[in-house]
């Protein structure tokens, strides 16, 4: 039977068990919870999922593939896999599917740093310009468009708006919202936004909105102009 300590864990942060939408990575791990639902008070997040992928019975055999990272490892591994080095097997028992991407992250983060120091530095320099010269410094603003992804087709997307908008600071103006479909029932949140650039941190604002987890996945800039 499936680790429900892992599928928990893993679901916390993902509505599926690979991907973005239902697969048959969700059946085999459905079947492998053999029909008995996750307690939803010890195992949340997996009791959602369950229930979710319940609703898709009828449509098991028409999911596309996905990659179950909870399969059994060598008692149910396909032939060729089986005829794999000993040693081999044994270096595969030793990844850690849910590790986190430390490395990538790290990487990206120093990317991101580099970045917003230049355009920090190349800012400050304009604006010290402006000084010097006796002139107005204008307010410095951005548009930006925000999709908030929900955990599921049965998430209430109004009352997520709602919660959204109701993130209240100096500098940030909320805008119109519509919703887009994602993919087998699902729709995401998309919202526009005026902020200044001096007063919001875009990646603070988005973490406050993970913080409306009962109803949000996880959000994503998908567009910024400055004004």
């Amino acid at each position: 039977m499936a680790d429900l300590q892992k599928i928990e864990q893993h679901l916390t942060s993902r509505s599926y068990v690979d991907g973005y939408a239902p697969s048959s990575a969700d059946v085999e791990v459905y079947e492998q919870l053999k029909g008995n639902a996750p307690d939803a008070k010890a195992y949340p997040h997996a009791a959602r999922w369950f229930r979710h992928i319940a609703s898709y019975a009828a449509e098991h055999s028409s999911l596309p593939a996905g990659t179950n990272l909870f399969a059994a490892s060598s008692s149910t591994a396909a032939p060729a896999e089986k005829a794999a080095p000993a040693a081999e097997e044994e270096d595969d028992d030793d990844i850690d599917l849910f590790g986190d991407d430390d490395e990538d992250d790290a990487e990206a983060e120093r990317i991101k740093a580099e970045r917003v120091a230049k355009y920090t530095e190349a800012k400050e320099a304009k604006k010290a310009e402006k000084l010097a010269a006796g002139k107005t410094l204008e307010v410095a603003k951005s548009v930006v468009t925000l999709q908030v992804k929900p955990w599921d087709d049965e998430t209430d997307l109004v009352e997520m708006e709602k919660e959204v908008r109701a993130i209240e600071k100096d500098g940030l103006l909320w805008g119109a919202s519509k919703l887009v479909p994602v993919g087998y029932g699902i729709r995401m949140l998309q919202i526009n936004l005026v902020i200044e650039d001096a007063k919001i941190s875009l990646d603070e604002l988005q973490e406050e909105i993970a913080e409306i987890e009962d109803y949000v996945q996880s959000s994503d800039v998908a567009a910024m102009q400055k004004l």
